[in-house]
């Protein structure tokens, strides 16, 4: 699984105007899930994203968790994050699970962030959506399960 995870004082996700999501200090995370992956690969990430440490301490030092630091998480999907770009000047996507996978690994992940603690917030898999953030820092993290060994 990809992920892009955002620091941020704020964020929320759109879906036709109507709001699906929004949270306040925590962490805005755009998720794709890759062709072969499996619940284990979200557990993974799930554990990690929740344990990184990148929120500020009282001496302001990158030293809290999202839970540590009292935030939440707004997870997006977003098949692009598997964009190929090698060939041409169109990125191919052919990397991305199946819409069907996708979808059961973006809710799984979801639930496995609040398993572990974490308030989580939503957009709508496969829909048009308009995600608006405050970054914060900037702080941007990009994961990939297949990266790490």
């Amino acid at each position: 699984m990809r992920a892009l995870i955002q620091r941020v004082a704020h964020a929320q996700v759109e879906v036709a105007g109507r709001l699906t999501g929004q949270i306040g200090p925590g962490l805005l995370v755009l998720i794709c899930a890759m062709a072969g992956d499996t619940e284990a690969e979200a557990d993974k990430l799930a554990a990690k994203i929740a344990k990184l440490r990148i929120f500020r301490d009282a001496d302001g030092k990158m030293n809290l968790s999202v839970k540590d630091a009292g935030g939440a998480a707004l997870v997006v999907s977003q098949f692009t994050l598997a964009a190929d770009t090698a060939r041409g000047n169109r990125p191919g996507f052919s990397t991305a699970a199946a819409p069907k996978d996708g979808e059961h690994l973006y809710h799984y992940f979801s639930d496995r962030l609040r398993a572990e603690g974490l308030a989580v917030e939503n957009g709508e898999f496969g829909a048009d959506m308009a995600v608006s953030l405050l970054n914060d820092g900037p702080v941007t993290i990009w994961m990939d399960t297949a990266e790490r060994g």
